[in-house]
């Protein structure tokens, strides 16, 4: 690719990192190189097991085994700024192809780092990489900057119901 472009998933419907996801896979069996980085995030998911089967995709992720409710605490405050920094490592280095970083408008929404300073970062990047940003509540400078958000609305979801997120589908 020439020119790589900024995209954004947002919204309150479910899909933002399964897109993601899609999107590496056809990156990958494109002969692309894609790195993953998981905002928020420290726990088991079934995507972690996606570096054994496809040798271009790395995931990393920067968060505690825990979701944030409420004020964030100090780790992941710290973990979610180890992950910026990497981030800027990987969109400059020109290594990668794609680079997703999942929830980091969620991030950005806790505050664990600001907008301003992804948007910094971003402007680093290098011209044929691909960025990937995920996550609800998407900030608006954020909107601005990108070349398509696609936001994910919920009709209806089983959830509700009570059903549980399920191995190899949510999870």
């Amino acid at each position: 690719m020439e020119k790589g472009y900024i995209q954004i998933y947002t919204g309150n419907g479910k899909g933002k990192t399964t897109c993601a996801l899609g999107l590496s896979l056809r990156a990958v069996c494109a002969g692309k190189k894609v790195f993953f980085g998981q905002f928020t995030k420290g726990m088991e998911y079934s995507e972690l097991n996606a570096p054994k089967y496809l040798t271009t995709f790395t995931l990393e992720q920067f968060g505690r085994n825990a979701f944030i409710f409420g004020n964030p605490i100090k780790e992941d405050i710290e973990l979610a700024k180890k992950g910026l920094k990497r981030a800027e490592e990987v969109l400059t280095s020109g290594e990668y192809d794609v680079v997703v970083l999942d929830e980091i408008n969620i991030a950005i929404h806790y505050k664990l780092f600001s907008v301003e300073e992804v948007i910094k970062m971003l402007d680093k990047k290098a011209e044929h990489v691909e960025v990937i940003l995920t996550g609800r509540y998407a900030d608006e400078k954020l909107v601005q900057k990108a070349d398509l958000v696609t936001e994910m609305k919920e009709i209806k979801h089983y959830y509700t119901q009570g059903v549980p997120a399920r191995k190899g589908i949510e999870d």
